[in-house]
């Protein structure tokens, strides 16, 4: 029987990592995690789902979906107050790197500091760290991708950022005598990046564990598709649809519909997924797996390119004329899964046939639904609804790509839309309830697991948006200035709404499948 139709109902909330509050200038995975952890606790909450944890770039607008790596943790989510715990700093050394505590993320700026203090510390260890038990175990565990990525980053850095095909043919091209001459050329910013890694994994398994005790999960997220410009895909050219000299042929996408006739260019190559097949799913394997024991679940998106997905020839400027092509379909879930449930929620949203359908439900993976897209329909016919949405889903109040409830009433709801969501609250909705009001139509639904943003919970407006899809600039900079409004009284509203929605019967331990490890 489906995990999600015997009654399962849990709850949680959605908090970027980033959007903590901090004196780094960037939420971190120290203490004020785990300050957030005890208060989802005392919330009655079993869930905290975050954004990806992968190295981001400026040049990309600091997008978590747009990383150079797939297996790496961004060095930005390093807390400096872990570092002077574990001896890595002492205490007066953090005072440098101290930023204005409220206001949204100042990338540059924490950027700069938070580099500079790992670079500071690994000054301190540098000649003594590869004798560190921890750190060799370390190194030997995460090998599959940690030296690539290594040389990789240290490499760009070397060759002043230019793409991995603009290097010199022989190490674009992974000779193995170039590999062994950049490797050692570049031996001390390799293990300088394998040293901001080591801090990054420690900082997360502490953070896991102490969720953990506190009776939470981590819902992790992983991005679909990766950058060209990836260790990934430098590392593994043959399972992408690239040509003889390492460029792009097949750009990943979605085709023209109702809101766009000419679709959406994402630009990223698009998988080989005969090359895939044929290596066993190795490369995916190894990242799901990766992704599963660094957190309790994760979110797969854009979950029905494993049904079908959209490629569209390199040098189109659009996505019309793109061509829908198999993807791997249920011999991948079968091999990923190895007979063990999956702890993953697919995100099913956009164009979704009832193959996508099928193969979710095949894997007893929860689906996607988010208020925002139905809660408003006057004819009540959206999938997204809340009485429409069925068990075996998880239910958002809104995702990182919508506006604030606040924020959402007023822009975005025609007149018939307030009325309909009016009559779906049982009272005149308005701008001073609206956050309330969804946050209970999530957890009253029937979708196995509620999750809301945390700016529903306190209520916020359009100016605590966390991104706004298709603007290049200003988004991911949301931070909340302290969890001083994260009080008694809103802990106690949760709990007693997940009580009363039934959402406090979550059995932790029989779900959690995946890991003890990084």
């Amino acid at each position: 029987m489906s995990r999600f139709a015997s009654g399962w109902r849990a709850a949680g909330l959605l908090l970027p990592v980033t959007s903590l509050p901090s004196p780094y200038g960037v939420g971190d995975l120290g203490p004020e995690a785990e300050r957030f952890g005890l208060f989802l606790r005392s919330a009655g909450l079993n869930f905290w789902q975050i954004l990806p944890t992968v190295p981001t770039s400026p040049a990309l607008g600091n997008s978590p979906y747009s990383s150079f790596s797939a297996f790496a943790g961004s060095e930005l989510l390093v807390s400096p107050d872990n570092m002077a715990l574990r001896g890595y700093l002492r205490p007066g050394e953090l005072e440098g790197a101290r930023l204005p505590p409220d206001g949204p993320v100042d990338y540059p700026q924490a950027i700069a500091r938070k580099t500079a203090l790992i670079d500071f510390a690994f000054a301190r260890v540098e000649t003594t760290v590869l004798d560190s038990p921890p750190f060799q175990e370390f190194l030997a565990r995460h090998a599959s991708w940690l030296n690539d990525y290594a040389l990789f980053v240290a490499a760009k850095a070397y060759f002043q950022d230019v793409s991995w095909v603009r290097w010199p043919q022989d190490l674009k091209d992974r000779h193995d005598p170039a590999l062994a001459y950049y490797g050692n050329l570049l031996r001390r910013a390799i293990l300088r990046v394998k040293f901001g890694q080591y801090l990054f994994f420690q900082d997360l398994a502490s953070l896991r564990d102490s969720l953990r005790e506190n009776g939470v999960s981590l819902i992790g997220d992983a991005a679909f598709y990766l950058n060209h410009d990836s260790a990934d895909v430098w590392a593994n050219r043959n399972l992408f649809c690239l040509n003889s000299q390492g460029e792009t042929a097949l750009q990943a996408g979605v085709p023209p519909d109702y809101y766009s006739e000419t679709g959406q260019l994402w630009g990223n190559p698009v998988y080989d997924w005969p090359a895939h097949r044929a290596s066993g799913y190795g490369w995916w394997k190894s990242r799901v797996q990766n992704d599963l024991a660094l957190f309790n679940w994760v979110r797969l998106d854009h979950f029905r390119a494993f049904s079908a997905f959209w490629a569209v020839p390199a040098g189109e400027l659009t996505a019309a004329k793109g061509a829908w092509r198999p993807g791997p379909g249920a011999e991948f879930f079968e091999t990923l899964a190895e007979g063990r449930p999956l702890n993953v929620v697919a995100e099913d949203l956009g164009i979704i046939t009832p193959d996508v359908t099928d193969l979710r439900r095949r894997f007893d993976l929860p689906g996607t639904r988010v208020l925002q897209f139905g809660a408003g329909d006057p004819t009540g016919l959206s999938i997204h609804c809340p009485f429409r949405i069925e068990p075996d889903n998880a239910v958002y109040s809104a995702t990182h790509d919508n506006d604030t409830a606040v924020g959402w009433l007023k822009e975005e709801l025609s007149n018939p839309a307030k009325k309909a969501l009016s009559e779906l609250a049982g009272y005149a909705v308005t701008a001073e309830n609206v956050s309330h009001a969804m946050v209970r139509l999530a957890w009253l639904s029937p979708g196995a697991l509620a999750i809301a943003t945390l700016q529903d919970v306190l209520g916020m407006d359009e100016t605590a948006r966390v991104n706004l899809p298709g603007t290049p600039t200003g988004n991911w900079t949301f931070r909340l200035p302290s969890l001083k409004a994260l009080t008694p009284a809103v802990a106690e509203s949760l709990a007693n709404l997940s009580a009363i929605a039934g959402r406090d019967n979550y059995d932790h331990p029989n779900l959690l499948n995946y890991g003890e490890g990084n």
